[in-house]
């Protein structure tokens, strides 16, 4: 097909003097007249010619404007010969999926060569879309788009389930999602499915052992970012979650949250065995070993076994003569 249509440019064929919808439209008669005679079934493509037709013609009279002369049409057997790039065959390429368009530095490969194109700025670093409010400037469209969203306020993009609007459009995708409880992530390693891609990303972790955020201060690793950042607090010190009824405050949120829990006196976790109520989830699962009996943290040195970390470490001391607790007077 596309050395068909290199042949075509080779000698010099205009694409404007040819009229493709009117001979595709001659084509698709011959062979309708072929099938009725054969009595075959026209295919689901063949039906499909005429909405792809016009966008064909359109797209040939773009793409080579060469004024030498004519081929005889008989050489010309359809729009889908003659233009390898039509909006016809990338539709069939979806539905095959095939991916004639190959990155030479990774290997992907794609339908259509504007994809080809745009996912090369991954490798080269090229940012053709640039901010005419600022300096700032993007390999992606959709990444200027959503710049400038952030810059305006602007939230185009609305639930029509409820009043959240966004300003990204696959934030709604995400959204939406806590609607339908749809989980179209799923893991092929065990039964978890999960609403976005990232959360899927992050949880294959868990199986491959993979931790790429490296701490550049010690030798630590972790499966996820905000991980990563949480332990870098520990090396600055930095403590940028403040209590608003004291002068407290903390590395990570949520140790924030708990700490509020001691102005409110809110117990959001419950023991579903028992009237019992935790400010902490641990807390809970602590008091948990109290009813079902277990005792995850064993002695190395006997076999005593305790339901608290801290029994086992007040339990060690025994073997150690270890005595922390000194009196000062």
């Amino acid at each position: 097909m596309l050395e068909t249509y290199r042949n075509l440019n080779a000698i010099g064929f205009n694409w404007e003097a040819q009229n493709i919808e009117e001979h595709c439209q001659s084509s698709r008669r011959h062979r309708r007249c072929e099938r009725s005679q054969s009595a075959e079934k026209p295919s689901e493509y063949t039906q499909r010619d005429k909405a792809f037709a016009l966008s064909a013609h359109s797209h040939a009279q773009r793409h080579e404007r060469i004024n030498t002369e004519k081929i005889p049409s008989e050489d010309i057997h359809c729009v889908e010969d003659v233009l390898p790039y039509t909006s016809l065959q990338v539709h069939k390429r979806t539905q095959t999926g095939q991916k004639p368009y190959e990155c030479k530095q990774c290997g992907k490969g794609f339908a259509k060569p504007s994809h080809l194109k745009r996912h090369e700025r991954y490798h080269t670093g090229e940012q053709p879309f640039t901010c005419n409010e600022c300096d700032k400037v993007f390999s992606f469209k959709h990444h200027l788009q959503t710049h400038i969203s952030i810059r305006t306020g602007e939230k185009p993009f609305k639930c029509n389930l409820c009043d959240k609007s966004f300003s990204k459009h696959n934030h709604l995708q995400s959204h939406r999602r806590t609607h339908t409880g749809e989980k179209p992530y799923k893991c092929d390693q065990c039964d978890k499915a999960f609403s976005e891609k990232c959360n899927l990303q992050t949880h294959i972790r868990i199986h491959s052992g993979e931790k790429p955020y490296k701490c550049d201060q010690c030798d630590k690793t972790f499966s996820e970012k905000c991980h990563l950042q949480k332990h870098i607090r520990i090396h600055t010190g930095e403590k940028p979650y403040k209590c608003n009824q004291c002068d407290k405050a903390f590395s990570q949120y949520n140790t924030l949250q708990t700490h509020r829990r001691t102005h409110t006196g809110e117990k959001p976790y419950k023991c579903n065995q028992c009237d019992k109520a935790f400010s902490q989830y641990s807390n809970l699962q602590t008091h948990r070993r109290t009813h079902t009996g277990e005792k995850p943290y064993k002695c190395n040195q006997c076999d005593k076994a305790f339901s608290m970390k801290c029994n086992l470490q007040n339990h060690v001391r025994i073997h150690t003569g270890q005595k922390p607790f000194k009196c000062n007077q």
